[in-house]
């Protein structure tokens, strides 16, 4: 895999062994295009696998960054990946709830890419959405299969894009 943009566009990182499913470069590329400048915005990439999304949003000039993912069989690969980053990211390895239950830092950016078989995507965006992660105007991505759909955001979210990619889909919410 490659990064796509920034500072770091162009250099290869190594994929982790185990369940993984990374997401594509055209999708990755769209979505930092979205999100414009990272300059000095705080990022937590939630269900890191290997850590690309945190290295994207690294190339873009987001800081400070949080990776966070619960496959310890990972961790020596994610640590090899993200120390290509010239600003630290803090890597986190424990179950997105937990670190949710935990949270008491803010971000304004969250990316969460849970496995497509992941039952309970709505429920963690609402407990994310009513959490100290999220501020006044922060903005929460999920990236989901195109069949899991929403009949209405989680409260205190509001849609504002959505982006098909072949047979997923990005949303990007915001706090209201």
């Amino acid at each position: 895999m490659r990064i796509t943009g920034g500072i770091l566009k162009g250099r290869q990182i190594e994929v982790p062994g185990g369940v993984i499913r990374p997401a594509m470069d055209r999708m990755r590329e769209s979505v930092f295009g979205a999100l414009g400048d990272l300059t000095g915005q705080s990022f937590l990439d939630m269900f890191s696998g290997s850590g690309i999304i945190a290295l994207e949003a690294a190339s873009r000039g987001a800081y400070p960054i949080e990776a966070v993912e619960l496959d310890t069989l990972k961790r020596k690969t994610i640590i090899q990946n993200v120390s290509i980053s010239s600003v630290r990211i803090q890597c986190r390895f424990m179950a997105a709830e937990l670190y949710v239950q935990r949270a008491k830092k803010q971000f304004d950016i969250i990316f969460c890419d849970p496995p497509f078989p992941y039952k309970f995507k709505w429920e963690l965006m609402a407990s994310i959405a009513a959490s100290p992660l999220m501020g006044q105007g922060s903005r929460l991505l999920i990236h989901r299969p195109r069949q899991n759909f929403f009949d209405s955001p989680p409260e205190g979210l509001t849609i504002e894009d959505s982006r098909t990619y072949g047979r997923s889909v990005v949303d990007f919410f915001k706090k209201i």
